[in-house]
């Protein structure tokens, strides 16, 4: 427990008050990603609807996604519109800190009902300073008493005042202590979930590894809403670390159970973004059409999300183009992710580097000006990405440079043939040999008289 402690001594602070959550995948607020428009980092394109993105979540990811999208998005109006959002949220807890420093940034560009409201930050302050004297002092007398229960309630109760003003540290640490006070199962699992959440707003994603493995070791058989849970923790921390194919499975056997019950870290569109590209990125085809394709479970994601759905049956279904748009449409919001920003660029790069090997694969030969039609792209740049992938042994090929034409260098296979033919009568005659060699020995009994001498 005070390895743990140390280890986050020095972690960043964040802010935000803990949230319920609830409700079922049919909620209104699980709104299809098309929705949400398209706007880029560069606030070009159709704006994205801020306010349907941000119902899909609670609690604190509610705000840092609005922040970040706020700091992202490099439009203006965009940008007012998530700070005015963030700030109507934070208003409803009691995270002064984080109040302050979007006032801040929100300046005098919304009016004076976004103006920092002062008088409201100390009456929170001062209710927050009488709540935390009154929580020490029951923790004392429960630590006095010797009653593990009271002792574990304390800690939770502590743990929960910290993460509702923002201080995620202090709210780690006391989450923490409760594991040495925990007398059943349940107790372990809510622990677990509370660390994991924490460590996921801290992105300390070891953290989440570990914790999701402490659930899962417990004794009692998990519940659906608690299995998946767990299944997203574990995805997100995968995707942190780029491991992708990790990443895409743990997203894969997430239950449709998960409905509304994790909007606090992430919604079901995300478990449906996350999952399908990390699949594209990872799995080979035979892999994508049993695990994703043919995964009724995780069809009901899809559902959610059509793009996603659209360009995983145009990869597979080898409609280059049609995929390629898709994600290109999807890219811009992609980017406003909070998880999956740092990721989209290799995971555009793997996916298409998959479906060029794909194309390739059936032809002896292939004219470049025909492929780079296919992939909306230049003969010049098709080239180039050709070149990369033949030098890293991804492409058996060779270009021909002057007539714009890859040539295949496929085996011959009737010379392949003969030489497995001819490997395969040695193997026999070998094998023969010793059979013949076996029974000899066993005829005159050369076995048994080397035996009886020992």
């Amino acid at each position: 427990m005070e390895g743990d402690d140390e280890a986050f001594d020095g972690a960043p602070m964040g802010n935000e008050e803990m949230f319920s959550n609830g409700g079922d995948i049919d909620d209104p607020r699980h709104t299809p990603i098309s929705t949400l428009g398209k706007a880029g980092a560069s606030g070009g394109g159709e704006l994205m609807d801020v306010e349907a993105y941000a119902s899909l979540y609670t609690g604190r990811t509610k705000v840092v996604r609005l922040l970040f999208i706020a700091k992202r998005c490099g439009n203006e109006a965009m940008q007012l519109e998530a700070l005015r959002m963030a700030h109507d949220e934070i208003k409803k807890g009691e995270d002064t800190q984080l109040y302050h420093e979007v006032t801040a940034r929100i300046g005098d560009r919304l009016g004076p009902q976004y103006a920092l409201d002062q008088t409201w930050a100390d009456i929170v302050d001062r209710r927050a300073e009488h709540r935390k004297e009154k929580l020490e002092n029951e923790f004392n007398s429960y630590k006095t008493n010797m009653i593990k229960e009271s002792i574990r309630m304390g800690y939770n109760d502590i743990a929960d005042f910290y993460y509702a003003h923002g201080q995620l540290g202090d709210a780690f640490k006391n989450y923490v202590r409760t594991r040495d006070y925990c007398t059943t199962s349940k107790h372990i699992i809510q622990m677990c979930l509370n660390v994991i959440l924490v460590s996921i707003e801290l992105e300390q994603f070891m953290h989440v590894s570990n914790y999701v493995s402490k659930a899962e070791q417990t004794p009692e058989q998990l519940d659906p809403i608690m299995n998946s849970k767990l299944r997203c923790a574990a995805g997100l921390a995968y995707l942190e670390t780029k491991k992708y194919k990790l990443a895409a499975r743990k997203f894969l056997e997430t239950g449709i159970e998960l409905g509304n019950n994790y909007t606090d870290v992430i919604a079901p569109q995300d478990v449906a973004i996350y999952g399908g590209l990390c699949a594209l990125a990872s799995f080979d085809r035979t892999e994508l059409k049993n695990k994703v394709i043919d995964n009724i479970n995780f069809s009901n994601f899809l559902e959610l999300v059509p793009e996603v759905r659209e360009l995983i049956n145009d990869f597979y279904a080898s409609h280059y183009a049609s995929c390629l748009e898709y994600l290109e449409n999807l890219k811009p919001n992609l980017l406003l992710d909070i998880h999956l920003h740092d990721h989209i660029e290799m995971l555009y790069t793997e996916i298409r580097h998959k479906a060029i090997i794909q194309y390739t694969l059936p032809f002896i030969s292939v004219e470049l000006h025909t492929m780079a039609g296919a992939f909306k792209t230049s003969v010049a740049g098709l080239e180039k990405e050709l070149e990369a992938l033949i030098t890293e042994n991804k492409i058996q090929a060779r270009i021909d440079s002057h007539n714009k034409i890859l040539y295949a260098r496929h085996a011959d296979q009737r010379n392949a043939t003969f030489q497995r033919v001819l490997q395969t009568g040695v193997e026999f005659e070998r094998d023969v040999r010793a059979m013949l060699l076996r029974a000899n020995l066993i005829k005159h009994e050369s076995i048994m008289k080397s035996a009886r001498k020992l």
